[in-house]
């Protein structure tokens, strides 16, 4: 059975964004079109898409890798996000049009799904997809590329905010859900401020999680011991 370019696409997505495919993973050409059962060249085509998008690196004499994250590019991100969600979101309430916000909820219903599933993976991937079709809703093209780095990497940082524990989905991924629903009434409403307001709260759900994996409680050290 054949599959199309954008198939095999949307699958190597999801395999970077879920870490399947980890950061600095070298990705060999001839094993993936062996795999997908296509030749090298629209292998080779669907990687540089990729590369356009952020999601690898393809390096001169060295091949092609999946995008790596190091304490530069932490850093950026939890410099830029912010202000990159706000102004999408603004621009998003601005501009939205009714069959978007359709196609915005039926991404919040499989989101939704993913919850009560506890299907960690669908939860990244699917909350991606929501919040990049709020940046295709802004319709700008200087901060869409932006927008579109920052997904990939808040996916992969933010693994561990959509972990399902031994009670189920935790209290965040409810109140992320819960945000996503206003959302969907905001910019139905097109109220840029109410847009701007919940982006932020959004965010700090998001960054909180992600700092206290980042920067747990030190082990405790018995002074005596570790001398």
């Amino acid at each position: 059975m054949s599959i199309s370019k954008d198939d095999i696409l949307q699958q190597l997505q999801r395999r970077i964004l879920t870490m399947e495919l980890e950061p600095g993973q070298p990705l060999d050409e001839v094993r993936l079109s062996e795999e997908f059962n296509v030749s090298r060249t629209p292998m080779r085509d669907i990687l540089r898409r990729l590369a356009g998008e952020g999601y690898v690196q393809i390096r001169d004499q060295r091949g092609t890798v999946v995008a790596p994250m190091d304490p530069k590019s932490m850093r950026n991100f939890f410099l830029t996000a912010p202000m990159i969600y706000a102004a999408t979101s603004r621009l998003a309430a601005q501009l939205a049009t009714a069959a978007q916000i359709d196609d915005l909820a039926a991404i919040q219903k499989r989101f939704k799904e993913a919850v009560e599933d506890e299907a960690v993976d669908a939860l990244v991937y699917f909350n991606d997809r929501f919040h990049f079709t709020i940046g295709e809703m802004a319709d700008n093209p200087f901060l869409a590329p932006s927008l579109q780095r920052l997904l990939i990497d808040h996916a992969r940082i933010g693994q561990t905010f959509w972990n399902v524990g031994s009670d189920g989905p935790s209290g965040a991924v409810r109140e992320a859900s819960r945000h996503h629903d206003r959302f969907l009434e905001i910019f139905a409403a097109h109220d840029e401020e109410a847009a701007v307001a919940l982006t932020l709260e959004h965010w700090e759900l998001s960054r909180t999680n992600i700092e206290s994996y980042i920067r747990p409680t030190p082990l405790s050290v018995d002074i005596d011991l570790a001398v």
